[in-house]
């Protein structure tokens, strides 16, 4: 079973999705696409989307760019949480550099390497996910045991398999 969820891929180039499709099966739950970035801002009040792979060039003739840097910007502004990763054909150092200035987390070339374009958008998941340290995660589930047992601190003691002492040390008591 995949762990990282749900993908938006926006591209104007159809045969990208089918491409994408077979790259990151297995990987992703799911895989959103469109077509036209004007839908992506309604996609995601609609969809809970982990990552978004974005194309930055959808007008015919016009290879710069801007239209993906907007797009960066619009979504970033109204979905900060969501990861977004941008692809291009006509790559330059400017170009990536504006897009992660643009709130972009990273940046890929088409075409890509499929082991490449994997990690980097494991990458982009994995940093937007935030980890919980251990003995905070070990609190909550102290606790919860503890309310579980209406606050009979023998009986959650029990199940944590502790001594009461060391269950109060927990505690902070």
């Amino acid at each position: 079973m995949a762990r990282y969820g749900t993908i938006l891929v926006v591209d104007d180039n159809t045969s990208i999705f089918t491409t994408l499709e077979i790259c990151l099966d297995g990987v992703f739950d799911r895989i959103l696409t469109l077509t036209k970035p004007e839908s992506i801002l309604t996609m995601l009040e609609q969809e809970t989307v982990d990552v978004v792979l974005l194309d930055m060039n959808f007008s015919l003739g016009v290879n710069n760019g801007q239209e993906g840097l907007l797009w960066v910007q619009a979504v970033h502004r109204r979905h900060p949480h969501i990861p977004i990763v941008l692809m291009t054909a006509y790559a330059d150092v400017k170009l990536a550099v504006k897009g992660l200035k643009s709130g972009a987390v990273d940046f890929v070339t088409k075409p890509w390497d499929n082991h490449d374009l994997i990690r980097v958008l494991k990458d982009a998941v994995d940093a937007s996910t935030e980890v919980v340290p251990l003995e905070k995660m070990e609190e909550e589930h102290v606790r919860k045991v503890v309310d579980k047992c209406h606050g009979n601190i023998s009986k959650a003691a029990e199940l944590l398999e502790i001594s009461r002492q060391r269950l109060y040390k927990k505690l902070g008591k």
